[in-house]
């Protein structure tokens, strides 16, 4: 791996798992690597990368630990302890390295702690899991570099009040608590890929950033058939995200993108994993929406695009994980197969659903479809309406752009759906 920054980020929870794993403090170890990882920034692109870059952080970060110990009389008996058990092994032994794995996965599982909300999970995840420090994660989020920093605290803070211990949950809690990992990275990617607001419609680093800590978590648990899913639902979508702005950044459709600039390298390997997902256990959500992004990238055109096997996608869909925002894109592909006036009804069933109140996703889908049907005055004010409701200021300009093309006794364009992940 050349670049330290990657080299970075990947060792980040390796560092923190097994100074966490052998002391069990986690605020006290994460603020210790985050400095080391600081001082690594600072100094390996002029000195160049260590020999043993591992052992080269963990050092820095024990050194860092002692002297927070040495400042407070009060520990330094809990200090000579934890130095006297510490194994007397180098920090690249061959058995820290097969132990690095299992930090990294107990890790995970920390850092989406019931005791924590989501937007606390997804910080923390990227802190301490991803290596990323507070102010870009504060840069991606929109938020000031204070805010996130009291988040992390606060975060940090709740752990330790729950008394969580550096160790996989017990068995019976292990599978929800990997649901809610899969979940958080779910989360990071979707924030990534169509940002909730500010100037761009993306944020690379993030949809980057989820795609390689699933890749972590599937190097982890190869055989879990969800996790493999959720891989191929990001590979499957992300292979779009050169096609969705044009040079001035404004949105592209998914029936106006120039197809030749999906990535298919992504798309196949998206493929295969997804038939190994489906393969090899009952299908989830994450399976079922990587299958209708594998539909959408075989069609070489949207009027190729096979609609009848993807509304049957979403129909399992809607009985695996019933969802109003399943319903939507439900109706959306309806439409394509059945004709706008059938999507429209699939859409009334879920008007009223409380989940969809200020949704501008939804209210898009239902202007395009009213659109379709002729209903333009009620389309124009549908996209005016979704546009107040986004915060991203290119689905703004895209949605506003749809409604002014709408005059009183003109006619709307046929537009495909919104390319997006699904929510």
């Amino acid at each position: 791996m050349s670049d330290p920054q990657d080299l970075l980020r990947t060792l980040a929870p390796q560092v923190l798992g097994y100074l966490a794993a052998r002391h069990g403090q986690f605020d006290a170890c994460e603020d210790a690597v985050q400095e080391a990882l600081f001082a690594a920034h600072r100094q390996w692109p002029a000195e160049g990368v260590p020999s043993n870059p591992r052992g080269w952080l963990i050092t820095v970060a024990r050194r860092r630990l002692t002297d927070e110990w040495r400042s407070d009389s009060a520990r330094r008996d809990r200090e000579h302890a934890w130095v006297a058990a510490e194994p007397d092994r180098p920090a690249d032994d061959p058995a820290d390295a097969e132990q690095a794995g299992d930090d990294t996965l107990t890790l995970l599982m920390l850092c989406c702690h019931p005791a924590l909300s989501p937007s606390s999970q997804i910080a923390l995840t990227l802190r301490a899991v991803g290596g990323l420090d507070t102010a870009r994660i504060a840069r991606a989020f929109l938020v000031p570099e204070a805010t996130m920093t009291r988040r992390i605290t606060r975060s940090k803070q709740a752990i330790r009040d729950a008394g969580a211990m550096f160790t996989l949950p017990a068995t019976a809690e292990r599978a929800e608590r990997l649901r809610t990992v899969r979940h958080v990275l779910y989360l990071i990617f979707n924030e990534g890929y169509t940002s909730s607001g500010g100037p761009d419609l993306t944020s690379r680093e993030l949809s980057g950033e989820a795609i390689r800590l699933t890749r972590l978590l599937h190097a982890l648990l190869p055989e879990d058939a969800d996790t493999t899913g959720l891989l191929a639902l990001m590979l499957l979508t992300d292979a779009h995200r050169d096609a969705r702005t044009d040079p001035s950044g404004a949105l592209v459709p998914l029936a106006d993108q120039d197809r030749t600039r999906w990535d298919r390298a992504q798309i196949a390997e998206g493929t295969v994993l997804v038939t190994a997902a489906l393969t090899a256990a009952p299908p989830g959500p994450y399976q079922l929406q990587a299958a209708i992004a594998a539909v959408h990238a075989e069609a070489t055109c949207v009027e190729d695009t096979d609609w009848a096997q993807i509304v049957a996608l979403y129909r399992v869909l809607s009985h695996v994980a019933p969802n109003p925002m399943v319903t939507v894109n439900r109706a959306a592909a309806v439409a394509m197969l059945d004709g706008p006036r059938a999507g429209l009804a699939l859409l009334a069933t879920v008007a009223d659903d409380r989940r969809l109140a200020g949704n501008h996703r939804a209210l898009a889908v239902r202007a395009h479809l009213l659109d379709l049907a002729g209903d333009t005055a009620a389309a124009r004010a549908a996209y005016l309406e979704a546009a107040r409701l986004t915060a991203s200021v290119p689905e703004q300009r895209y949605l506003r752009g749809r409604a002014a093309r709408l005059a009183p006794n003109g006619k709307g364009r046929h537009d495909d759906e919104e390319d997006r992940a699904e929510p």
